[in-house]
């Protein structure tokens, strides 16, 4: 097998020393005969972002069926083995368990989804080590500017699709221009890296909301799993705050709403990107996530088939409910558009025995996939390559709740299922 002399290098280990200092590995590993390639996969399969992996085992289930005959390179049929581990909704764990599977199990390429606690650190293994990287599941802006990423020069071996904070933005615009409120908003932004991204004063919401409009409140950041948002409430209920944004966890929300409750503060429109995600948590929260909105990446509405098995965007959804008994969530079709992009870089690459071949055959993507095109030459910055985005409303039928698209004026092709109410 072809190596680069400078490639895995970097064993990292959980301390923060030690995570920032790379050693040097050498040496090549043959495979065995039948030919087998290996993805690593890193995902929060426990811990408060574990809802962004609820439906991975089955994801990864389907997609070890349809590779299950082998992938064809070059008139050879491939095996590929997935390796599964669990960031433990950890950064430093992310990394721990990405340089395992790097450095141990020597994956060919890794994979990661689910916010830049889990992309970000498996990412930076990869490019240290030279290892070809998908992730998905954050927004582009805290994916590369949170790596320190130059937009003049871009990263080796690390490629990300996702929306951005101009996209998730321009949706928040849009269901706050349908709801006719004042134009008071309180913002909501913890110390990590997503919410350093959205409440940042050139990158993230301040200023377009500014250019629009709008007034935003921002008592600044607050600890994630804090249980005190005392300080937050008070600041939005003096400025007459009508909406709230911002990007949470899902129990940091849980305990923000609950006390906007216990104190009175009761504002029309709510907007959080993350915390309002997933239904499971949507019902933890009981009739008040009535009326809650948020992005919406991904739906059985969207319409996009899968270029590795056909399925369609409803049908991999409903697959998941008639499976599971759960209903649908956003992440299932951005996990199987990363082994769909996989796949097909598998397929076209010019050596699978060099990961500089593998790495420019993610570069050269251009792929119509469950979630929308995935193609980096697009930009919007090296490395990086959009998908489109919708607003959504949660609403109650019965005894259950429903996430309606109820704002797609960036996105027409991408239907509306409901209309925007108000709290």
């Amino acid at each position: 097998m072809k190596r680069n002399s400078q490639t895995r290098r970097g064993f990292l280990t959980a301390s923060a020393a030690a995570l920032a200092t790379p050693a040097i590995l050498h040496g090549t590993r043959a495979y065995a005969q039948n030919k087998t390639l290996k993805i690593g996969y890193v995902s929060p399969a426990t811990g408060p972002l574990a809802g962004f992996a609820e439906a991975d085992d089955y994801v990864v289930e389907g997609i070890r069926q349809a590779y299950a005959g082998g992938i064809e390179n070059n008139g050879s049929s491939w095996g590929v083995e997935i390796m599964m581990r669990d960031s433990q909704s950890n950064p430093n764990r992310a990394a721990e368990v990405a340089a395992d599977l790097i450095l141990g199990e020597e994956v060919d390429i890794i994979v990661a989804a689910a916010t830049p606690d889990t992309t970000n650190p498996v990412a930076d293994q990869a490019e240290i080590n030279e290892v070809p990287c998908i992730t998905t599941d954050a927004p582009w802006q805290p994916y590369f500017f949170g790596r320190n990423g130059n937009p003049a020069e871009g990263f080796q071996s690390t490629y990300h699709f996702f929306w951005g904070l101009e996209d998730v933005i321009g949706v928040f615009l849009d269901l706050w221009g349908q709801s006719g409120v004042a134009k008071s908003v309180g913002g909501l932004f913890p110390n990590d890296a997503d919410g350093n991204a959205w409440g940042d004063a050139e990158l993230g919401l301040p200023k377009p909301l500014a250019d629009a409009g709008y007034t935003l409140v921002d008592p600044g950041r607050y600890q994630p799993l804090s249980d005190d948002f005392s300080n937050q409430i008070a600041a939005f209920r003096d400025a007459n705050c009508e909406i709230v944004t911002g990007v949470m966890i899902p129990p940091d929300f849980g305990t923000f709403w609950a006390q906007s409750a216990q104190q009175g503060f009761a504002p029309k429109v709510v907007t959080v990107g993350k915390a309002l995600l997933f239904p499971t948590v949507i019902d933890s929260y009981g009739d008040r996530a009535d009326g809650l909105t948020s992005e919406v990446w991904w739906s059985p509405n969207h319409p996009f088939n899968s270029s590795l098995t056909g399925t369609s965007a409803g049908d991999l959804a409903n697959g998941y409910t008639a499976a599971t008994g759960r209903p649908w969530t956003q992440p299932i079709g951005f996990r199987h558009a990363l082994f769909e992009v996989a796949a097909d870089v598998i397929k076209r690459a010019e050596d699978l025995e060099d990961p500089e071949a593998i790495t420019a055959a993610i570069a050269a993507t251009n792929l119509e996939t469950i979630v929308g095109k995935v193609d980096w030459s697009s930009g919007p910055v090296p490395n990086v390559s959009k998908t489109p985005l919708v607003g959504g409303q949660w609403q109650k039928e019965g005894d259950s709740f429903d996430l309606k698209i109820v704002a797609n004026a960036s996105q027409p092709d991408i239907p509306l299922t409901g209309d925007l109410k108000l709290i």
